[in-house]
């Protein structure tokens, strides 16, 4: 005995995208696990994602007004599909060009922090040798400083720079804002802001920057 699922034309497409969005949530589940296993190479895969992503969107979109919820259709029909709800639904694009982005992201951010720290370093010893040594003059560029550097996840915690700006300025905050430091201090942090310098920038290559 045949048993109909649909009672119309309309009710019949109904399932027939519903049998499409199932079909593309198994085969994702299917493909991310097959990247992570080796089983398939990156630029298969990325082909094969970027195919099942477009008839994702297209298809979810169609179904929108009856699947409001992807995650509750995955839900309701027990697919255990957490790899591709993942792909599909938060991350939008296949695994290889996420990577990609996340580390070029990674990098520029790394480089734009390494710029405002160099220029932190050589606006204070710029300033200390145009004798701006007052307390409130200082103060300012040394936290600067430091904030770049904490930025710095490539540095460590002990990091030179790190401990003596951190030292300054603390020496600097028992001050008045109109004191100024002397002329043995401030060849000092001048001196300590070269040595810090010179190990940041040896620092870099190490780091692979």
């Amino acid at each position: 005995m045949e048993v109909k699922l649909w009672n119309d034309k309309r009710e019949r497409e109904m399932y027939d995208n519903f049998g499409e969005l199932f079909a593309i949530i198994k085969a994702t589940e299917k493909l991310e696990k097959a990247y992570v296993r080796d089983i398939i190479s990156p630029s298969e895969y990325e082909t094969e994602c970027q195919k099942l992503l477009t008839h994702f969107k297209t298809l979810s979109s169609t179904v929108k007004d009856i699947v409001p919820s992807i995650e509750r259709f995955h839900d309701i029909y027990k697919m255990d599909c957490p790899a591709a709800l993942n792909r599909l639904v938060i991350s939008g694009v296949p695994a290889t060009i996420e990577h990609r982005t996340t580390s070029a992201l990674s990098a520029t951010t790394s480089a734009a922090i390494v710029a405002v720290c160099v220029q932190n370093f050589i606006t204070a010893m710029d300033s200390l040798k145009l004798n701006m040594v007052a307390v409130d003059q200082v103060h300012p560029l040394l936290s600067d400083l430091a904030a770049s550097l904490n930025k710095l996840s490539i540095l460590p915690p002990d990091f030179e720079g790190k401990t003596k700006m951190k030292e300054w300025i603390a020496r600097l905050s028992k001050m008045g804002a109109a004191d100024e430091l002397t002329e043995q201090h401030a060849r000092q942090l001048h001196f300590d802001l070269e040595s810090s310098y010179n190990s940041f920038m040896a620092a870099l290559p190490a780091a692979g920057t």
